[in-house]
């Protein structure tokens, strides 16, 4: 079976004071089927940072009693074997937000792409917030560019990802309003369609079915694309349904 979790939330600092997305965070146990699941924290977008590996081991260790294992790849070497064998394991993988594209470098330079698509296919639970809720997708809105670049202001970049959702992804939606402009411009060039995720919104997908998950309301989640040379936006209000619906025309 085929699950993924693509989540866009707040803050790291929600994550324990606010707590809005309990739910969210449960269902992701759920889907593994098992009571205490063993976890895998992929915090490569962040570039390892420590302190985001602290904070995600407190808040799911004291809500939830899993194990946590993380994963640091930027000081290390590894052989392909020994990724394959440390995250085919899991039963479910989380990836954190940060640098989108230096996190998909940094994946094909070490074959992740390769080991996470056999994940995919063995049913190990994906999931993951902004960077890490794209990155299941086809392609994303990113704003990698302005890691690198003093002149960014906002230009945001179509990222190619690990192509398991056929679509091209958007997180931020409402908490970055200037991404929907952006998404407008970007979809003339994009045969698909995209899915915007608001803030404390989660695609959940199990094989050929989907679910939109929220804790608050106010998230939101919406299908956009241009068809004969119009630009339409179309809230998800559906709670479930199938994929082939959801990624058409």
């Amino acid at each position: 079976m085929w699950k993924i979790v693509a989540i866009w939330w707040g803050e790291i600092g929600r994550l324990w004071k606010e707590n809005t997305t309990f739910a969210l965070d449960q269902k992701i146990i759920e889907l593994t089927g098992k009571k205490n699941p063993v976890w895998l924290f992929l915090p490569t977008a962040s570039k390892d940072s420590v302190g985001y590996v602290e904070g995600i081991q407190s808040y799911f260790q004291t809500r939830f009693w899993v194990k946590i294992d993380w994963l640091f790849l930027r000081d290390k070497k590894f052989e392909k074997q020994e990724l394959s064998d440390l995250i085919l394991s899991k039963d479910f993988i989380y990836v954190w937000g940060g640098n989108t594209l230096y996190m998909m470098n940094m994946w094909r330079k070490l074959w992740l792409d390769d080991i996470l698509r056999q994940a995919y296919e063995k049913g190990i639970v994906l999931s993951g917030m902004s960077a890490g809720s794209i990155c299941w997708f086809e392609y994303g809105n990113s704003d990698s560019r302005k890691f690198t670049s003093k002149e960014w202001w906002f230009h945001y970049i179509k990222v190619r990802w690990l192509w398991l959702l056929p679509a091209l992804h958007c997180p931020h939606y409402d908490s970055e309003p200037q991404r929907q402009e952006d998404l407008k411009n970007m979809m003339r060039h994009v045969s698909g369609v995209a899915i915007a995720l608001c803030d404390n919104t989660a695609l959940v997908v199990e094989d050929e079915k989907f679910q939109i998950l929220t804790s608050t309301p106010e998230a939101k989640a919406y299908k956009v694309y241009w068809k004969q040379g119009e630009y339409f936006r179309e809230e998800i209000t559906w709670t479930c349904g199938n994929l082939e619906e959801l990624f058409g025309k």
